[in-house]
């Protein structure tokens, strides 16, 4: 806390990432700090791998947040000999095909939404361009129509670049609840966003 905000964001595709087995020795005497390390590694390719099978962003975003939700509680996580990286992307598809399996048995529900589904699902895209951009007057306007408990997230997450551990310190909240609270202020702020920048 007494941390500036910071409008700018800094493209995650920069950071430089340790290896697994670096990861392993941090988090022999810091697990959290392993996990934050581990998260930041893995979490854009886990959503993309995510987006590939599933074909929805929004979903894509979830099965990303449910994965790392799960690793937290793995106990064998850091174990020397444990393929973390195989069981993130074993955990993701599964979770994907599981989602996509469950599509199917609805049935036609996607086509009678037409149209709009494919806007929404445009619109879930375009937040990961709006938020690598700097913060423009459009996005300060839909930022100010969100709850002061939806703003304060995507703040501290995508601005302030803090780690989902990180958040959990600052608003005294569980990991899981993190997850979770991100996830619905980024749909909303894209219902906002369609609202306000409709190009």
């Amino acid at each position: 806390m007494g941390r500036a905000t910071t409008l700018k964001l800094v493209p995650q595709t920069q950071e430089k990432h340790p290896s697994d087995d670096d990861i392993k020795v941090v988090a022999r005497t810091n697990r959290d700090r392993g996990f934050d390390l581990l998260v930041r590694k893995y979490r854009d390719r886990i959503y993309y791998h995510a987006l590939y099978i599933t074909k929805d962003s929004e979903e894509a975003f979830d099965v990303a947040q449910d994965v790392f939700v799960r690793g937290y509680h793995e106990s064998r996580l850091f174990d020397d000999g444990f393929l973390t990286k195989a069981w993130l992307f074993r955990v993701c598809t599964n979770r994907c095909y599981n989602i996509v399996r469950d599509r199917n048995r609805r049935g036609g529900i996607l086509d009678r939404l037409g149209k709009s589904t494919v806007v929404l699902q445009e619109q879930h895209r375009a937040i990961d361009d709006v938020m690598a951009r700097e913060l423009t007057e459009g996005m300060a306007r839909a930022m100010e129509k969100l709850s002061p408990e939806h703003r304060t997230i995507l703040l501290l997450r995508y601005f302030d670049d803090l780690s989902y551990k990180e958040i959990a310190d600052v608003l005294d909240i569980k990991l899981g609840t993190v997850m979770s609270r991100l996830s619905r202020a980024k749909v909303r702020l894209t219902a906002v966003i369609g609202e306000d920048l409709p190009a």
